[in-house]
């Protein structure tokens, strides 16, 4: 299967894919943090390139919850991100997966079909994670463990906060591969 992992520098969640044996390709506009296939740019440059599944992590910045109290500040902002978000939705691939944290999709565009943890999948941590999906599945729970931290909301500021906070767990990427193949 011809898998694209959009918004993602990380390439967990791309070599997942490819360890199962699939054409899996992340797409980001930074570089990839892994060697593998990636592509450095604008995802709307290769949406249309024949992909099977789409798994987009977009930007949450400007969606999210809990940045709720800037909002009044960014509404250009907001606005693009809700278009990007769109975009994403309506890609012409037969399977989409959109994940992101709790946000105001769920009211501009519609209930996720399913909200995910990492203790679900192996980790330690809490992190609601939404999933809108398109000709797919939920995903169910693969290795429930106990310990219901809160790191990723407790994350010190500085440089790399928002990149270390939207990073895929392993477990998590695993039961993507697995359920979606």
């Amino acid at each position: 299967m011809k898998v694209l992992i959009a918004c993602e520098f990380s390439g967990i969640v791309r070599d997942a894919f490819i360890e199962r044996g699939h054409d899996a390709m992340s797409c980001d506009i930074l570089p990839t943090e892994s060697p593998g296939p990636h592509y450095q740019g604008d995802v709307m440059d290769i949406i249309n390139d024949g992909w099977d599944l789409m798994i987009a992590h977009p930007p949450c910045t400007h969606l999210a919850v809990s940045g709720a109290r800037w909002f009044k500040d960014k509404q250009v902002e907001q606005r693009e991100a809700v278009h990007f978000f769109m975009h994403l939705v309506n890609a012409p691939i037969e399977k989409i997966a959109i994940e992101n944290p709790i946000c105001i999709m769920s009211t501009l565009y519609r209930k996720p079909d399913q909200i995910i943890q990492p203790w679900q999948h192996g980790h330690g941590e809490t992190k609601s994670t939404c999933l809108w999906l398109k000709n797919l599945p939920n995903l169910e729970p693969t290795n429930i463990v106990e310990g219901r931290e809160t790191k990723i909301h407790k994350m010190p500021p500085g440089p790399d906060r928002w990149k270390k906070r939207s990073i895929t767990y392993q477990g998590i990427a695993d039961c993507m591969a697995a359920t979606w193949e």
